[in-house]
């Protein structure tokens, strides 16, 4: 489409009225771009610009800082590192946290960002908040949600949705408003410590992965040839320590995301099921989540009851399906957060794990709150006397015992036999 074409359909698309807008502004295209529509498209008379740090990397925020000059705004700095990774990040260890193969990340920074964002825009009073999101993705439920929740009253403008613009039609658009902006990968990156998101909703089937899109990790077949060792201690089910050095959770998990990296642990390329319920080709890197969420599982199994394991497995499946859809202020996440934190009293233990080419191997255990007792269960020990078993193993057949006699047992498939029949003949006939 011809920028000519473009201009016209957003000047005949209905605009709200804006005088004082807020917006999330990380140097990336949308918040970049979305500066210029405030200006040219709604008539903003002035900018509140809010740019989070949630440890996106300190050349990252340099980056967007210089961009804002150019772009005549001053951000305001909002340092909420800790809260993402002693908080969210905590509990989503703790809740196991997998949305079908996705470690839950951008879903979580994108709703503390809407939550931070919408308490500036009242603070500052505001009369809206211009998102970035695409119409076609999650992310405009999970920031509508959250700024609705702190901000019921201000009108959220979505530029990329409300004038139905695709991510070619965004480019010529920086062209030709001269946007300083430097996409490196089309539909751009979220990087957080936890899970870093590769250019989402924008991979094609069976599109190739370069190597130079990572930044963590180094393809297998290139990682070293002699594995590394790392030893993790938990506490409460959350990583404490990592070979030996006591760490805030932030640090731990951004040496460790440099370590798993390296021997090529953490890639990521799966179909996902998004909130509208279409599938896309999604790319991620996750390292350190990983590591910690495999041994953290692990160690679940060592120190939980099998019903307590059991029943939480629902629990974590339904955690991450809320935080994932944008809920995580919802009454029933603050439900789950409770049972979660509660089972996690006895998850306490230190593992070391083998990193090399992709795998991760457990290679040593230590807890003292683990219920495996060798003593009691291998059969190389006596432990107790196993005749013990007797009545009860009697009592448990009891039950297939009465249904064998009411003529329950399984009848043979008729189709099954006319199959096999079919088959004798032909053979037959060779």
């Amino acid at each position: 489409m011809e920028l000519e074409e473009i201009l016209k359909k957003i000047e005949e698309t209905p605009k709200p009225k804006v005088k004082k807008a807020c917006i999330a502004y990380s140097g990336g295209l949308d918040s970049c771009l979305g500066v210029e529509f405030l200006r040219k498209v709604y008539g903003a008379e002035e900018i509140v610009a809010v740019t989070l740090d949630v440890g996106q990397g300190e050349e990252e925020i340099k980056d967007a800082d210089e961009k804002a000059k150019k772009l005549g705004i001053d951000p305001i700095l909002i340092d909420i590192k800790d809260e993402f990774t002693e908080v969210w990040m905590s509990k989503a260890i703790q809740a196991n946290s997998d949305y079908n193969g996705y470690p839950v990340s951008t879903s979580m920074t994108r709703q503390l960002v809407a939550a931070v964002v919408a308490e500036q825009a009242v603070k500052h009073g505001c009369d809206s908040i211009l998102e970035g999101c695409t119409g076609k993705g999650n992310d405009q439920y999970r920031m509508h949600n959250v700024i609705k929740f702190f901000a019921p009253d201000i009108e959220i403008l979505q530029p990329v949705r409300d004038f139905d613009l695709t991510r070619l039609e965004e480019n010529a658009l920086v062209e030709a408003w001269d946007i300083p902006v430097n996409e490196q990968v089309t539909g751009g990156d979220d990087k957080t410590l936890w899970c870093r998101s590769i250019a989402s909703g924008a991979v094609d089937l069976n599109q190739p992965l370069p190597d130079d899109i990572w930044m963590w990790l180094v393809p297998p077949e290139k990682a070293p040839d002699k594995p590394t060792i790392v030893e993790l201690e938990f506490e409460r089910g959350v990583p404490v320590a990592m070979d030996g050095k006591h760490m805030k959770l932030g640090d731990l998990v951004m040496e460790l995301n440099v370590i798993a990296g390296k021997n090529g642990v953490g890639k990521i390329d799966m179909f996902e099921d998004g909130i509208m319920n279409m599938k896309s080709r999604e790319i991620y890197e996750a390292p350190a989540a990983h590591v910690i969420l495999k041994l953290h599982r692990d160690l679940e199994q060592w120190c939980l009851s099998k019903d307590e394991i059991q029943f939480k497995k629902s629990v974590d499946s339904k955690w991450a399906y809320l935080v994932y859809h944008g809920q995580w202020y919802h009454p029933l996440k603050d439900d789950l957060d409770a049972f979660i934190s509660k089972s996690q009293e006895w998850v306490n233990g230190r593992y070391k794990a083998k990193l090399y080419k992709g795998n991760i191997d457990i290679i040593e255990r230590h807890s003292d709150t683990g219920l495996f007792s060798p003593e009691m269960r291998s059969i190389k020990t006596r432990g107790f006397d196993q005749r013990w078993a007797v009545g009860s193993t009697k009592v448990e057949t009891l039950q297939w015992m009465i249904m064998a006699k009411a003529g329950r047992k399984p009848q043979p498939k008729v189709e099954i036999k006319k199959d096999l029949k079919k088959a004798e003949k032909v053979k037959a006939r060779k």
